[in-house]
């Protein structure tokens, strides 16, 4: 109750005539092309984040914007 290599057959046949072999071939290159992107993309952004790491800069002193929120509608 498998599929036999008739049914395999008929299948590539009609995946070869819809795409037809340069279709397929510029398909496998533009999906290695998006892979090498993707890869250079996540390179530059562990380059970006190793150079400046990111900061937050609070002083103790200073209320966080929802305690100063909370302060007004008390105030009220």
């Amino acid at each position: 109750m498998g599929i036999s290599i008739w049914q395999i057959l008929i299948i590539a046949v009609v995946v070869v005539l819809l795409f037809g072999r340069g279709k397929i071939s510029e398909l496998m290159g533009d999906v290695a092309k998006g892979i090498k992107s993707f890869k250079k993309g996540m390179a530059e952004d562990d380059a970006d984040t190793s150079e400046s790491p990111k900061t937050i800069d609070h002083q103790a002193g200073e209320p966080v914007a929802a305690e100063k929120a909370e302060d007004k509608s008390k105030a009220s």
